[in-house]
Formats: C-alpha cells, structure tokens, sequence
C-alpha cells in the first residue's frame, strides 16, 4: 500500500485563509474564500482536484497506450472541475477531461485512441475515487 497526505489548515471564519501542503513539500499554497469562488489569487480545492486528475489520468492513459504497443511521445490532459456555489452546500457538478495526444506506433488509429481514451477515464485512479461526481465527460484528440 501507498499512502500520501494533503494537509490543510485554516486559521480565521470564512473570510479567514489558509494553506494546503503536500506530504513531499512540493506544493504548499494559499487558499481562501477569494480564491475559491471570487477567481482571486490563490489555490483551492477544485484546482488541485483537476491537477491530480490530469496527471493521473496523462499516467494511466500512456501505460494502456504502451501495453498495446503504442509509444507515446506526449499526452497532455486538462480535467476541468465545475463546482456549483448556488447549491447549499456548494457541489461538484462536473469534471470534463480534455487529452491531446502524440502517439506513434502500432498503426494506431484515432478510434484506437478515443477507445484507450475512455478506458482510461473509467479506470485511472483518480477517476474512480471522482466517481460519485454526476457528470464525467472526454475529448481525445490525436495529433
């Protein structure tokens, strides 16, 4: 078993602040009210989510690729996290995965990819913790 840890912690009420940590030390950002909801600067928690999804799904998405003997020169994915502040409480309504991808060998067509494409959104690990999420949705395109 892995376990990571992503650490919060909020000092103040809602038009406090705070800071999100990563148990390696690599991302530690400022967070707040503003930055959730009123685009200001600063991460919140839907950011983080796309990142994570992004590059567990870029991850998951060039293993299947290889394991049907295709190379993958790049895969850049964005995974865009829609939270609906108008629901009480507010909830994460959507998240639509967009993944480009250069890919050579074993005559891969674009069927073959948007096929390894949705494989890999119904089975990347982020992707199944995400599950209860309504609405899941992916553009593939191979260049």
């Amino acid at each position: 078993m892995i376990n990571q840890r992503g650490t919060a912690v909020w000092s103040g009420d809602m038009k406090g602040h705070g800071t999100i940590k990563t148990q390696s030390g690599v991302v530690e950002a400022p967070y707040s009210v503003g930055s959730r909801f009123e685009g200001q600067k600063g991460t919140n928690p839907e950011e983080l989510i796309g990142g994570a999804h992004a590059g567990c799904y870029s991850m998951f998405l060039t293993s299947v690729l290889g394991q049907h003997g295709h190379t993958v020169e790049t895969i850049t994915t964005t995974s865009t996290v829609t939270l609906d502040p108008t629901q009480n409480p507010p909830v994460i309504t959507k998240i639509h995965v967009s993944t480009e991808g250069k890919v050579t060998g074993g005559n891969i067509t674009p069927e073959d990819f948007q096929k390894h494409a949705e494989f890999a959104k119904a089975h990347c690990p982020v992707s199944k913790a995400l599950g209860g999420v309504a609405e899941m949705t992916l553009e593939a395109k191979l260049n």
